[in-house]
């Protein structure tokens, strides 16, 4: 496991986009890990190996985020990742998060089957980054095309990184733009 400073999670709940209330409001959260980066102010070629390391905080990110929704893995609907790199690090660390952040998410849901969508920056303590969010099965249904802003004020300071993981109940409150509807997912090959 890294050497983990802080978690925070943070959770919304939307009732409306200035349109008509619907009969659930949208829950959205993100659970968030300030890490050391063991690789700043230095280049490491070989750096794969801690992604093994990475993989037990995926985990517990993932529980951590699924217990804020309630708990129910059949209520979660679309999902994110991302990282924040401290100034000393560089961007190919942010990508080490990928696997490790992404297979927890799919294995604490159990059938996700789409790609967990990312992003990642390098940035200074309060950077903030928006994660992308599709659709736990199908990547096409653009009602759940969304982002979640996050960061924490006193994070990622120039030797750590920030990891993020997402979880939404559901698409955009008034998503009305059309294409593949959630309903009509087939969901065999993560795309439609």
């Amino acid at each position: 496991m890294p050497d983990i400073r802080k978690f925070m999670v943070q959770t919304e709940e939307i009732f409306h986009e200035n349109g008509p209330k619907p009969a659930q409001p949208l829950h959205r959260a993100a659970c968030l890990a300030v890490i050391k980066n063991p690789f700043a102010g230095r280049y490491v070629e070989d750096i794969q190996m801690f992604m093994k390391e990475l993989e037990p905080l995926g985990l517990d990110m993932a529980q951590r985020l699924l217990a804020a929704l309630g708990g129910d893995p059949g209520r979660i609907q679309g999902y994110g990742k991302g990282a924040i790199i401290g100034g000393a690090g560089e961007l190919e660390h942010g990508a080490l998060w990928h696997a490790p952040g992404g297979y927890a998410m799919r294995g604490v849901l159990g059938d996700a089957k789409a790609i967990v969508p990312s992003t990642k920056k390098i940035g200074a303590p309060g950077a903030r980054l928006d994660v992308p969010i599709t659709h736990i099965n199908a990547a096409y249904v653009r009602s759940h095309f969304d982002a979640m802003e996050i960061g924490i004020p006193d994070a990622p300071r120039a030797d750590e990184m920030l990891l993020a993981l997402v979880m939404t109940t559901g698409g955009r409150i008034h998503a009305r733009a059309g294409g593949l509807a959630a309903h009509d997912i087939i969901g065999q090959d993560g795309l439609r």
